[in-house]
């Protein structure tokens, strides 16, 4: 079998050549940002969460047409002003009793603000917008839970003397106990794509859907300053805790799902936190901190390893403000924000202790990993997870079929299914 390779740089058998014996038109892995990976992958996710009425292609299309590459100020505006606009209709439909109409707005609305909170960092260090515009994102958020023909309940989960702000949706207005499903997010995934991701498609299977935001995500970040934290047990424990007290949870069939980083965290709970039925990782993560540091120049990395932190972080300060390193220093500080300590090497410390290789044998609830063709973040980690755990399935997904990417973005309604057959037959 002989193969060609695109443009892009993918390999293509003659199999999947046209019949004219020519390449098949090159449009998904092409991108939309070539040679931006971050926008491109953020077009890839807000599109993706058009089955779940998270987007609208053509209002995404047409907002990315504006913003040429390299224009942050315009990126940033381009997607404020989106979701202003879309949040505009859903407030005037609200205002007309039109609940549905204004549900799906507002939800819309909320993760094209999520776009613009996540892009802050790209605007030469002007921070102030941070909270202002998260701000309005959960307003959006609000608006849809106020408008949602699901029954919503907000709730406060207990947490070490304070709580965790959370909404429990239900598939009805009975109170009869149910398998739930817990929405684990990512490192910087807001409530509104979790909702996308996954708790939209628990509800129509029958199943509770519960989101929260845990330490050093969104509002436990922005508005209370709280980080993340590794030992994710002291987390979820406490979620466990909260749910099996309630008459309208099944706490025998409880299941969690972790989308992206959240691979981690979910792992390193269930190692300690037995009493799920069954859990999701979207996808699979060992290590966090590899993805830091296969970043690093061979000699920084081997300066750092050195232990003479000192002048690593010398040398770090230097290579991040020099003119054309901008976009790793806005990247760092966008990565970096949530763990909560300052300063370079003490940030690598601190992703070093994000590693389940030492625990990861210890757990015993099944586990469903996600493994897709050209993981940008975690790649080799899915399989690697898997490896580790007793009796866990590893689901392959593969560019041939669209879901190709850190989580599948473009390719959600496939992972759907996949997962929540599986999942079914797991808590049944």
């Amino acid at each position: 079998m002989t193969t060609t390779t695109t443009s892009a740089g993918t390999a293509l058998t003659t199999t999947e050549l046209d019949r004219h014996g020519t390449a098949s038109h090159e449009v998904y892995t092409a991108g939309f940002y070539p040679g931006a990976g971050e926008w491109d992958f953020s077009v890839r996710s807000i599109l993706g969460k058009s089955s779940r009425s998270g987007s609208d292609a053509g209002e995404v299309l047409a907002t990315i047409a504006s913003v040429q590459p390299g224009n942050r100020t315009g990126w940033f505006d381009a997607w404020v002003a989106l979701g202003e606009r879309v949040a505009a209709i859903a407030g005037a439909s609200a205002t007309a009793g039109h609940r549905v109409s204004a549900a799906r707005a507002y939800l819309r609305a909320a993760n094209y603000l999520a776009v613009a909170v996540n892009s802050i960092d790209g605007l030469d260090a002007d921070t102030t917008k941070l909270l202002p515009t998260f701000r309005a994102h959960r307003a959006a958020w609000e608006g849809f839970v106020a408008n949602t023909p699901w029954p919503v309940e907000r709730v406060d989960i207990p947490y070490e003397g304070s709580s965790m702000p959370g909404w429990l949706f239900r598939p009805n207005d009975s109170n009869e106990r149910r398998p739930t499903l817990v929405m684990n997010n990512g490192s910087d995934g807001s409530i509104s794509g979790c909702w996308c991701e996954g708790a939209e498609g628990g509800l129509e299977r029958g199943y509770n859907a519960l989101l929260f935001d845990g330490p050093g995500q969104q509002s436990m970040l922005f508005e209370r300053d709280i980080p993340f934290r590794h030992d994710w047990e002291k987390v979820l424990t406490p979620v466990v805790d909260f749910l099996i007290e309630r008459d309208d949870v099944d706490a025998a069939k409880l299941a969690l799902y972790g989308v992206s980083q959240a691979g981690y965290w979910v792992p390193r709970a269930l190692a300690f936190e037995h009493r799920f039925a069954a859990a999701i990782a979207d996808g699979g993560v060992v290590n966090v901190g590899r993805s830091w540091f296969s970043n690093l120049p061979p000699q920084l990395l081997a300066l750092y390893r050195s232990g003479d932190k000192a002048t690593f972080d010398q040398y770090m300060r230097q290579a991040m403000y020099a003119a054309e390193a901008k976009a790793a220093r806005e990247t760092w500080a966008f990565r970096a924000r949530p763990y909560g300590v300052e300063g370079y090497s003490a940030v690598l410390d601190e992703v070093s202790r994000y590693d389940v290789t030492d625990v990861a044998r210890q757990i015993t609830t099944p586990l469903y990993i996600s493994d897709p063709d050209g993981e940008q973040f975690f790649a080799g980690q899915p399989a690697e997870l898997a490896a580790m755990v007793s009796g866990s399935t590893l689901a392959r997904f593969t560019q041939q079929q669209g879901a190709s990417y850190h989580c599948q973005p473009m390719a959600r309604e496939l992972t759907e299914q996949r997962m929540f057959d599986w999942l079914d037959e797991h808590t049944a």
